[in-house]
């Protein structure tokens, strides 16, 4: 067993499920409407399809410091933890 490969091996985990979750969270930003998002007094769809987008397309760029990278994935999860249910609830009513 190569000991040394564990940590590339995380590391590859790592990044392949966070570009899940961008993707996912691009995916999800464009199902829902401007109207929805005015509704649930949310940031424009316009700003969150931007920005799940951007972080899905530089997810892993060598060229992109890693607190970018690192702020991006803060802006994703915030989407899916914070507008995301939001959105939701106003399709169940």
């Amino acid at each position: 067993m190569d000991l040394l490969g564990i940590p590339s091996t995380i590391s590859w985990v790592v990044y392949v499920v966070l570009l899940a979750v961008k993707i996912f969270a691009f995916v999800s930003s464009l199902l829902y409407s401007a109207e929805h998002y005015r509704v649930a007094d949310k940031w424009s769809k316009g700003g969150w399809v931007a920005v799940t987008g951007i972080a899905a397309l530089l997810q892993g760029a060598w060229f992109v410091p890693m607190f970018v990278n690192l702020a991006l994935t803060i802006a994703t999860f915030v989407y899916l933890a914070d507008v995301r249910p939001a959105l939701a609830g106003l399709r169940r009513r």
